[in-house]
């Protein structure tokens, strides 16, 4: 039948989309934000939207603000704004106001922008200068309680589990990076030679891999590499998680002005923390499998982490 034979056609992989899409037709491939803004520029012409934004990257961009900010959602803003505007002027600055580290733009394949950086004017060029992109629109909002490492490991965790295992570049090289980074992240190695590693595996898959996903996955761990390289020889070379963050580098302590309220003790999940009704407590460290709850509900900051 005719509807066979266009579906038949529909099995031949497409060159080109807007030449041969769905049905042997030409398919307009576009997301909605695009399309959002075509009926705009049909109304208003295109020199009005040209006015808006930058002469590179003219119109608006939507932006995901989410992670340690104090407004999240959905946020339209002209191209050219800084990152300091969406973060601090529409997003209301850090929650608890503490300190701005960085933030993550592009989505998983996307680098993370360092607090010297500010003030740069968010577009597609000066992103891409910066070792980012714009990408889906994600912007995340780190403080100082974020570990980069760890941070790298979550999004290249993410990618690694997207590749579709076609090409070895992609599909090897990510499994091999991801191991890296979790035994930097788990204290075990102290090899400097692991930074070196995961440069040049970056660089392969980025020049070798056949699609965009794997040619951009390597970008989180570059990015912090180069803005937070320190922070890899802190795990690798000091064990020390400069964050705090990284449960192997940790040891949660009861301090000297503790009440004996006993707050700890009723949320620990494995029974560790043990002392009588007004009496300092202890923590038993063989038992303390690290998550915090002791640390989160004392209400006399008498639980030390170091």
């Amino acid at each position: 039948s005719s509807v066979e034979g266009k579906r038949g056609m529909a099995r031949v992989k497409p060159p080109f989309p807007a030449a041969f899409g769905l049905f042997g037709k030409p398919t307009n491939v576009n997301n909605v934000e695009t399309y959002a803004n075509v009926p705009l520029i049909f109304n208003k012409g295109v020199d009005w939207y040209a006015g808006v934004g930058t002469k590179g990257s003219p119109g608006t961009k939507i932006f995901a603000l989410t992670g340690k900010v104090k407004n999240t959602g959905l946020v339209e803003v002209p191209m050219g704004i800084t990152l300091r505007e969406i973060i601090f002027d529409i997003g209301g600055g850090i929650i608890d106001d503490k300190q701005f580290k960085a933030a993550q733009t592009g989505g998983p394949s996307g680098g993370c922008i360092p607090e010297d950086q500010l003030d740069l004017a968010i577009d597609f060029d000066s992103l891409k200068s910066v070792g980012s992109m714009m990408g889906s629109g994600g912007l995340v909002v780190l403080d100082e309680n974020t570990c980069m490492v760890d941070l790298a490991q979550f999004f290249l965790r993410f990618t690694q589990g997207e590749s579709c295992g076609k090409c070895i570049p992609c599909r090897e090289g990510t499994t091999r990076m991801l191991e890296i980074l979790e035994s930097i992240t788990a204290g075990k190695t102290d090899d400097p030679e692991d930074i070196r590693r995961l440069e040049t595996l970056s660089s392969v898959i980025i020049t070798t891999s056949a699609c965009g996903l794997g040619q951009s996955a390597p970008s989180p761990v570059l990015s912090t590499l180069k803005f937070f390289g320190d922070e890899y020889r802190n795990h690798i070379i000091d064990k020390k998680c400069p964050a705090g963050t990284c449960k192997n580098f940790i040891q949660y302590f009861i301090l000297s002005n503790c009440k004996g309220c006993g707050a700890c003790k009723r949320v620990c999940p494995v029974e560790c923390i043990s002392g009588e009704k007004k009496e300092v407590h202890r923590i038993d460290q063989e038992v303390c499998i690290k998550c915090g709850s002791c640390f989160e509900k004392c209400k006399f900051e008498a639980v030390g982490i170091q």
